[in-house]
Parts: C-alpha cells; sequence; structure tokens
C-alpha cells in the first residue's frame, strides 16, 4: 500500500500543497483558497479535494508538515491578544525607546514604530538579578497579583515577562509566572528566560511579547488543525516549519510560536537550496514572488542564517533563514501618486477581492493585471483553468490607471510590471553588494506563483546570466517543508574579554556552555520521537574585536576549544573577519558575546529521480500568441510545461504555462529542461 509524505504551505493568497508517493517518487501538486480568519479550513478543504481526485486519504499520509504566515500576519496587522509585559522597575519604557534606531534618518517627519503593548500595560516589578545570575532581590508577588487582577479586569488575555539579566538566571521570571498563573489560570504567559535567553533586553523583551501577542491565537490553531486532522483519519505527527528552516511538532509549536513567525519564506530556501543542489547550482539567489511580496536569500552551498530578520516594525534576534523582502507581488496594487508617479505596493489585493481580473468586486490594477493585459498570463488556463480569469476585467483596471499616467492600457501594463522590477532591483542590487555577492558565480532560482513569470525580467535587469525554474515552482515552499530537518537553536551569553592571560580559564568556560547547551539539544531531539538519518549539534560563538558593536558568528568544534591559549579560536574569527571586511588586526584583544548550539535531526529526503515521463509531443507546443513586450507585440512562443522532456531547447520569447505559474522567457535567453525537469536559462550576449 502506497504512503505519502505531504507538505503544505498557508500564505495570504493560496494555500498550496505537495504531496509526495514515497513509493514512485511522484509529486502532486494543489493550490486552494485561503481563508484568512480560520487557515485551518483550508487544509481541511484541500485534503478533500485530494481524496477526490487522486483517491488519498488523510491515514496513507506517514509523514505530514505545514508552514503558516498566521503569526507574522498577527503581528503585522496587529490583530494579537491583549498583552501586558512585566519589567524590572526601572526599565518601564524599554518597548518605546528599543534602540533608539528611526527607520528613515533622512525624514525629519518620520514616526516610530508603535509598540504592540502600550506603555499603560507595561508593569514594573520591584526585583533584581546581578549581571552575574546572583538573585539580589526576589519580586514582590503580592504586587504582581494585585497587578494582574487589574489587567484582567481590563481585557488583558497574555502576560510576557522580561527581567534584567534573566538571560543568566530565569528564577526571578519563574517566580512571576507562578503567581500570574494562581490568579489568571486562563492568560497566556511567555518569559523571555525560557524562549531565548540572550543578552540585549530590548531585543529578548520583544521576543516574549511577540509570543505572547500571537499565542494564544496560535495554540488554539495548531490544536484546532489537531484534531481536526485526528478527525479526519490523520495519524502521523503534526509538524510545522520554522523560521530556522527547521520542523517542530504542533504541541511545542503552540508554547513558542515566536520560532514560526518566517516559517514560510524559511520553507521556500530550504526547498529551493534542495532544488539547486540537486541540479547541480550550489550557488543560487532565491526569488520567492508570491501574492503580497517577492523574498531574496542567498545560498551558498547551504542557506545564510541571520540574527537580524525583521517581521513588521520589529527585530527579531532568534536564528532565521536569512530572507529579504525586496518588492512586489502578483497581488501588489498599482497607483498613481500625487505627482503623477506610478507605484506598485505596499498595499496588495490580497486573496479577497483579490485582482480585477478575478472578479470578486476588486477594481484596482495589480502586478498580475497587468501579466494578463500583456498576454504573459492566459485567462484561460490559469491554475489549470480551475480559476478563469476575466481579461476585460483586467485591461479596464489598467486603461483607467493609464489615462491618468498618459499611457494607453498595454504601455501602462508594462510600465507596472517595469516599476515592480525596478523596485525590486533598487532592494538586491545592494543587497548582494553588501553581502560580497559575485553575480558570475550565482544563479537566480524563481519560485513561487509570480516568480517564474518575474524572475528572467529581474535577471535581465540585475544582469544574472542564468535562471532556474523548478519542477514545481508555484508550491515549493510546501515543497520545501518535506525535506526540511528537525531543529532548534540554543543560545547562552558569556561576554567576557579573551585576553591573552586568561584565556586558558576562559576557553574552559566556554567548552563547558557548550557542552551544557549540547546536552540539552540532545535531550530535545529525543524527545521528538521522530525518526532520524542521522543527528548532529553544530557549535558557534559570537566575537568581535573587544570595544567593537556588532559581531561575527563562527562556527567551531572541540579541537578549536581544546587550544587554551585561545590562538586556534583567534585565527579562525581572523579568517572569517578577513573574508568580510578585507582587514584584520592580529594584535587586538577579541570579545566574546554568545555561544549557541543548533540540534539537527537529519530527516529522510524525498527521492530524486530523473523525469520519466511526460505528456505529449513538446515541439507541437501551444502555438504562438501576442504578448506586448519591449514596447512592442512579439509572436510568442507557448509550450505546456506538461510536454517539455529532458533535453528540449528553445529560444525566447516564450511563455511555459504549467498548473501553478507560468513562466515568460524574453528574447536574450537559450532555456534547456534538465534530467529533472528544472527549466535552465542561459543568457544570449548580443540578442538582449
Amino acid at each position: 500500500m502506497p504512503t505519502y509524505r505531504l507538505g503544505i504551505d498557508i500564505g495570504g493568497t493560496f494555500t498550496d500543497f505537495s504531496l509526495l508517493d514515497e513509493t514512485t517518487g511522484a509529486l502532486h501538486v494543489l493550490k486552494t483558497a485561503s481563508v484568512p480568519h480560520k487557515p485551518a479550513l483550508a487544509v481541511f478543504d484541500g485534503l478533500a479535494r485530494l481524496a477526490a481526485d487522486r483517491h488519498v486519504q488523510a491515514a496513507d499520509v506517514a509523514y505530514f508538515i505545514h508552514g503558516t504566515t498566521l503569526a507574522v500576519n498577527t503581528i503585522i496587522e496587529r490583530t494579537g491578544a491583549q498583552t501586558a509585559v512585566l519589567v524590572t522597575r526601572g526599565f518601564r519604557d524599554i518597548l518605546s525607546i528599543g534602540r533608539h534606531r528611526i527607520p528613515d534618518v533622512f525624514n525629519f517627519f518620520t514616526e516610530l514604530p508603535t509598540p504592540l503593548v502600550p506603555r499603560g500595560r507595561v508593569i514594573e516589578v520591584a526585583e533584581r538579578c546581578h549581571a552575574d545570575g546572583r538573585i539580589l532581590q526576589v519580586p514582590d508577588e503580592g504586587a504582581i497579583a494585585t497587578a494582574v487582577r487589574a489587567l484582567v479586569a481590563d481585557g488583558v488575555e497574555a502576560f510576557a515577562v522580561s527581567f534584567l539579566h534573566a538571560y543568566k538566571n530565569g528564577s526571578n521570571e519563574a517566580r512571576a509566572r507562578q503567581v500570574i498563573e494562581a490568579v489568571a489560570p486562563r492568560a497566556y504567559v511567555s518569559l523571555s528566560s525560557e524562549l531565548w535567553p540572550q543578552m540585549r533586553e530590548y531585543e529578548r523583551t520583544l521576543v516574549a511579547v511577540m509570543n505572547a501577542y500571537v499565542g494564544r491565537k496560535m495554540a488554539t490553531y495548531f490544536a484546532d488543525l489537531e484534531a481536526g486532522l485526528r478527525d479526519l483519519g490523520l495519524r502521523a505527527p503534526v509538524l510545522t516549519t520554522k523560521s530556522n528552516g527547521g520542523v517542530m511538532n504542533a504541541g511545542e509549536a503552540g508554547q513558542r510560536p515566536v520560532e514560526t513567525l518566517l516559517s514560510g519564506p524559511a520553507a521556500g530556501v530550504i526547498g529551493a537550496s534542495f532544488v539547486a543542489r540537486s541540479a547541480g547550482f550550489p550557488r543560487v539567489i532565491t526569488l520567492d514572488m508570491g501574492g503580497t511580496s517577492a523574498d531574496v536569500a542567498i545560498v551558498d552551498g547551504e542557506p545564510r542564517y541571520s540574527t537580524e530578520n525583521h517581521v513588521g516594525d520589529f527585530p527579531v534576534i532568534m536564528p532565521a533563514i536569512d530572507v529579504t523582502s525586496i518588492g512586489a507581488g502578483g497581488g501588489s496594487i498599482a497607483w498613481a501618486d500625487a505627482d503623477g508617479v506610478l507605484k506598485v505596493g505596499p498595499r496588495s489585493a490580497g486573496a479577497n477581492p483579490g485582482p480585477a481580473c478575478y472578479g470578486l468586486g476588486g477594481t484596482q490594477p495589480t502586478v498580475t493585471d497587468a501579466y494578463v493585459t500583456l498576454g504573459l498570463i492566459d485567462p484561460a488556463r490559469f491554475l489549470g483553468g480551475t480559476i478563469p480569469l476575466d481579461p476585460a476585467l483586467a485591461r479596464a483596471a489598467v486603461e483607467r490607471l493609464g489615462i491618468s499616467l498618459g499611457l494607453d492600457a498595454s504601455r501602462a501594463a508594462e510600465a507596472i510590471v517595469r516599476v515592480a522590477t525596478s523596485q525590486m532591483y533598487a532592494t538586491l542590487v545592494p543587497l548582494l553588494a553588501r553581502k560580497g555577492i559575485n553575480l558570475d558565480e550565482f544563479a537566480l532560482l524563481a519560485f513561487g506563483g509570480a516568480g517564474p513569470t518575474h524572475g528572467f525580467l529581474l535577471a535581465r535587469e540585475v544582469g544574472i546570466e542564468r535562471v532556474i525554474i523548478p519542477l514545481h515552482p508555484g508550491v515549493l515552499c510546501a515543497t520545501g517543508s518535506l525535506v526540511a530537518d528537525v531543529r532548534r537553536d540554543f543560545v547562552r551569553t558569556m561576554h567576557f574579554a579573551l585576553t591573552r592571560a586568561k584565556a586558558p580559564a576562559l576557553l574552559a568556560q566556554m567548552q563547558e556552555g557548550f557542552q551544557a547547551l549540547s546536552e540539552a539539544g540532545t535531550a530535545w531531539l529525543a524527545a521528538q520521537r521522530l525518526a532520524f538519518s542521522s543527528t548532529a549539534i553544530v557549535w558557534t560563538v559570537d566575537l568581535r574585536y573587544l570595544g567593537q558593536s556588532f559581531e561575527l558568528t563562527i562556527p567551531v568544534t572541540e579541537a578549536v576549544l581544546a587550544d587554551k591559549t585561545g590562538e586556534t579560536l583567534r585565527h579562525a574569527f581572523q579568517a572569517h573577519y578577513g573574508r568580510v571586511y578585507g582587514y584584520t588586526d592580529e594584535h587586538a584583544d577579541l570579545e566574546v558575546l554568545d555561544i549557541r548550539t543548533s540540534a539537527v535531526g537529519v530527516t529522510r529526503k524525498p527521492p530524486v529521480a530523473p523525469v520519466r515521463t511526460w505528456e505529449g509531443d513538446a515541439a507541437a507546443g501551444r502555438g504562438r500568441r501576442g504578448v506586448f513586450h519591449d514596447g512592442a507585440v512579439h509572436e510568442t512562443l507557448v509550450l505546456d510545461r506538461r510536454q517539455l522532456r529532458p533535453g528540449t531547447r528553445f529560444e525566447g520569447p516564450a511563455v511555459v504555462e504549467q498548473y501553478d505559474t507560468t513562466t515568460f522567457v524574453p528574447p536574450g535567453y537559450r532555456v534547456t529542461v534538465d534530467t529533472l525537469g528544472n527549466l535552465i536559462g542561459e543568457a544570449r550576449h548580443g540578442d538582449r
């Protein structure tokens, strides 16, 4: 009896399904409309369709994993729980002051982000922990109880607790939680010392606040999802993807939902990395363009990680796949400002009413409406014909905007696409420069519902020579979740100057800390009760020159720390620093901030086999149609992706249609289908 793996990505517009038959390696994809107010409904609807169309029941699924944007959207849209935060006396304004960095230093009228918790619900507590972890004053439990009663009476549903130096000793935070749970047993409580015990008061407090803010909604969501899946007959564990590209079970995700904030984009990068390596391209720039935004990441053998990601207005200090939002999505609305300048985004039409061409009441032109007007998307074949689009509504919406710009519908549509491309270019090029990326060594891997439609256009603008379009690009985030490993990150703040005189004792202290974190990681992996191909504990340390404000994270091993002179660690830091900045100071002392471990359970990867079946004759294609591009109508080859057997070659201009997306290849590119079914586009110099 065949068994299946099911990966699901719940986006703002569509919910994507990747169903893998573990016996044959065949992958079936499905997209359904998302239900923003109750995301689990889209999951249940998709399972019903898989049962009807593929005769696959929930009981046949041996591996179930999904990602959702519910947590991140809750923070961006400010629709979370009424939350209060308990802080050490004297730190009431921590959320308002933050790092005192304004979003736009060149704007005299810029406004600071509004905190998730208003100042009136930030409660000061008389308590104190010393920087070395000694408890100097236990919390005033009576004062906490009185404050909690008043807050609950005022409608507060969730509490975050973040005390000074709790990263060293969280016992005072634990005492505060005991009081809160005794007074308000139904309240959701988050402790900074349990979620992310790292020095940096503001960022650590934000982690606790965001977890509390989305906690109740996420815990309810995960509980309802798991109950509904069990009712449908699912026996497999219910797993969810994390911001760090890893996996956790639904029960733990309900307790630590802050770890899932960037799970969707992270799963896409993991999937893109897997596809790229399988195709022989270890270095890629990923472009994930969906309905709301376009995100990029760098994969240099492996995805890059960052502790400086943002969710809406707020920094997130916890490690996550390094993803940057660079521009508009397919649903982004095009508009003209007061000076008559064309803009695209940031507002999106979403799933409802959606772009004008959806016929659901939307009247404002979007990037998708521009695609339809230009002839890039066939309205009758959108999502395999399951959602027919209305080209007249798309053209009318674009035309209304074009009148204000002095352009006809076709030129207005091309202007929308060009502005969206320019916005991506303006963010992508400086980003690549900051990360030291040599474009000659990287390909662009485009995915998402709109990524293949826009990928070649962006590559042409930036100067990227090679473009890769995966076999199922529209659902790669869902597919990526199927290849993600189980992963959890741990951190301990050390914070000392690594002087040569004290190196032996300090290296021993670091080694002891790493061993403790490793034991915690090993225990956590065992508690997951999942089958792993292998496990690993990865060590890294945050280092900087003494006196600097920012640090670098470098990998270390037991062998590095065994050299108690510290010289091996110094050499490792100097080498890494030199690669990043092109300069080193061999005589300067170093400063150790944090030690980190990542506990990784490597999951069994699905089979990657050459494409052996296809439908019909690739040479026949679907004929040609006129596509407006570069100011004129071009007779453009139209191909069916299902008919493109390995080895097939064609040149732009061409449109490749498939169920989950449409790929546009402009003039100047030659495309080859590889053995795995990927489209590999190469720039032809002199033709562009």
